[in-house]
């Protein structure tokens, strides 16, 4: 038995020495420190270290084992492995022509000996030096078998942890794997990023406005049959995750395709003080508490081509996405389900949009999609263009051509039991409508001056209208613009919208003027109470004045969930404003607006009383937006809005209300 065991291993020895004075070969280190052990173990004693780019002969191979020298009297062995990131830790190739074996000839030497271990390597292990010494003067010529002078990097994304430097994976400010930063999954295709985004999301709200009863179940003294009590309280906490897998890298071409899955998971707990105002069935308390989980995103993203080398494209995107028509919202914002064509041309000076959305039944307590209840016969088909540096250099305009077929005929209740459509107003009779809305948008600055205007002409047919128990021809008209200048750090507005109202409900045309899903971004938006809350207007909460996020008294029953209706007062706003940058970090503003219906007829009609005048009132809000770390990972919103009423809404809803306030606090939190 030992003869045979000491007579292979005698062949091996002569075959590995045959070998070498064949064709001697070299290892180079690739990994950022290789150990050289005693034996071919990874339990063996460490004799020494290679630091990443050491080039040494070798002395024997056993597997993937490799014998190397330390010095004339030692030797020892060092592994091919994979590395951390897929890497091999050594590569071998022959020795250059006129090397002999083993580095440094016959006897096995290596080339500069043995130097001090590096700071922080285990103490007592020495490091073989690599260095080799310069001669700036004598530059010799490549060979053809000449080991690489620079090494291969399987993963150019990875340098920095090639190197050495490792950041925690919750640390988004440095490479991060959860930010796209680096590729994953490179086992199915390269450039494969994955992207994670959580927000937090925290809203408490106190308000005063005229909250609608039920019948005659006003609880307190002095309560009647259409409003009482108005105090209520709102606290509303979401957490949106965003996930999203790209392929491509992204820095200076549009991604070959995307996937992303936006869930929304929501909290959300009301208090009132009047029974009936928070579900239909006046008998259940004044306080609801209320969970909901919505998908706002599911889509996938798909590039489809180049059309020249500066990367104009052309994309597709398919599934649940967010899509806003003009640059404030003024028509469309919401989160539909549809297909979309979109691309830019001539150095990204043209974009254009072709879609065709189906809009989703919402849930009534969160306003997030409720995909459970399936989709709603609404459909919503856009075309725009726009056209970057026109009329003005740093100008933006757009043209949109937006079409809304709604063929809701079916009575359909919200969440809390209350009708929404069709709205609780006339004959109840459900109606099918269809509406084509011509628009011009702008944004950008003229010279010092800044602008944002939209102008909107709505054409169209409604089969039938529950006032004048007719079908309706639809001719209405909208507009609104900004005008702003900087000054320093202060930033002056002024604002001015328009929406055309109907002065006669009994013929066969309806001129007011009503948007597809609104969420106006002017005269301090969401800050101001007429633009945040809603205002109802029948007693039971059937119909609201106007809806949350919005600004138009439109007379729906619901802004998320219920119809357009183009019978109805229109309004006139003027307001100025002011955004001061105190700070890096503080941004302080504040708003006035003063609020006109266009015309007062159908209030009449509905309220069946005189309403003397058309002054709605005037909106006073303060505010501020504080980024405390100078980023967008925390922010706290705060503000403080009043609307005085004037004497169209105290004939609405009586003088005993007073001034309708709302304060609010709200926290973003972001990774």
């Amino acid at each position: 038995m030992g003869f045979k065991t000491t007579f292979s291993l005698c062949v091996s020895s002569a075959l590995v020495a045959a070998t070498a004075q064949a064709a001697p070969q070299q290892l180079q280190v690739l990994a950022v420190t290789v150990p050289v052990r005693a034996e071919p173990s990874v339990t063996s004693l460490s004799l020494a270290e290679l630091s990443r780019g050491a080039v040494i002969g070798i002395l024997e191979q056993r597997g993937d084992w490799y014998k190397v020298p330390l010095d004339a009297q030692r030797a020892g062995w060092v592994q091919m492995a994979p590395a951390e990131y897929g890497e091999m830790t050594l590569v071998v190739f022959d020795a250059p022509a006129g090397v002999a074996a083993a580095d440094g000839g016959a006897e096995g030497k290596a080339d500069d000996g043995i130097i001090a271990a590096r700071p922080g390597a285990t103490s007592g292990v020495p490091q073989a030096a690599v260095l080799p010494t310069i001669d700036p003067s004598q530059v010799p010529p490549p060979q053809a078998n000449l080991p690489r002078e620079s090494l291969s990097v399987p993963d150019r994304w990875r340098l920095m942890q090639t190197l050495g430097f490792k950041f925690p994976w919750y640390d988004p400010y440095n490479q991060n794997v959860l930010k796209a930063d680096l590729p994953v999954l490179k086992q199915y295709a390269p450039d494969l990023f994955f992207n994670l985004g959580v927000v937090s999301d925290s809203l408490l709200e106190l308000r005063r406005l005229p909250t609608p009863v039920s019948g005659q179940i006003g609880i307190a003294p002095g309560a009647n049959d259409i409003f009482g009590r108005g105090q209520q309280t709102v606290m509303v906490q979401n957490l949106i995750l965003n996930l999203g897998l790209i392929k491509g890298d992204t820095t200076f071409r549009p991604p070959d395709y995307e996937l992303r899955f936006v869930p929304v998971f929501n909290f959300n707990r009301a208090m009132v003080q009047e029974a009936g105002a928070l579900r239909i069935d006046p008998s259940q308390d004044k306080r609801r508490t209320d969970n909901f989980v919505g998908i706002q995103e599911m889509f996938a993203d798909v590039h489809l081509r180049n059309v020249s080398d500066r990367y104009d494209f052309d994309s597709l995107r398919v599934g649940i996405q967010p899509f806003t028509n003009d640059f404030r919202g003024f028509l469309f914002q919401d989160s539909p389900v549809g297909v979309r064509l979109f691309g830019n041309r001539d150095n990204n000076r043209w974009q254009y949009n072709l879609a065709a959305f189906a809009r989703f039944e919402k849930d009534s307590n969160s306003g997030l999609n409720a995909v459970g209840k399936g989709l709603r016969k609404d459909q919503i088909y856009i075309a725009n263009l726009y056209r970057q540096d026109w009329p003005w250099v740093g100008f933006t305009s757009q043209a949109s051509i937006v079409h809304n077929r709604n063929q809701e005929t079916e009575k359909t209740y919200d969440t809390n039991g209350f009708l929404v459509r069709p709205a609780f107003l006339g004959d109840l009779r459900s109606h099918r409508y269809h509406v084509t809305y011509l628009g011009y948008s702008g944004d950008g600055h003229i010279g010092e001056w800044n602008l944002a205007t939209s102008t909107y002409f709505a054409l169209g047919h409604n089969e039938h209208d529950p006032l004048a128990h007719s079908a309706q021809k639809i001719r209405a008209g909208y507009h609104a613009s900004e005008l702003s200048r900087d000054f320093s750090w202060i930033r002056a507005r002024a604002s001015l919208v328009l929406a055309s109202g109907d002065k006669d409900p009994y013929d066969n045309k309806s001129t007011g003027f009503d948007a597809i899903m609104e969420n106006p971004q002017i005269a301090g938006s969401d800050t101001s109470f007429s633009i945040r809350q809603g205002l109802p207007l029948i007693g039971g909460g059937g119909v609201a004045l106007s809806g949350r996020n919005g600004i138009l008294p439109s007379l729906r029953s619901s802004k998320d969930e219920g119809q357009s209706n183009f019978v109805n007062p229109g309004l006139a706003l003027i307001g100025v404003g002011a955004d001061m940058d105190l700070k890096p970090e503080l941004r302080v503003f504040g708003n006035v607006s003063y609020l006109r219906f266009m015309d007062t007829r159908v209030l009449e009609v509905l309220r069946a009383q005189s309403i003397p005048s058309k002054e709605m009132g005037t909106d006073f809000s303060v505010g501020l937006h504080w980024r405390p770390f100078y980023n967008q990972n925390v922010i706290i919103n705060s503000s403080v809005a009043a609307l005085r009423p004037g004497k169209a809404l105290k004939a609405l809803y009586g003088d005993k209300q007073g001034t309708l306030y709302s304060v609010l606090f709200n926290m973003v939190l972001s990774f």
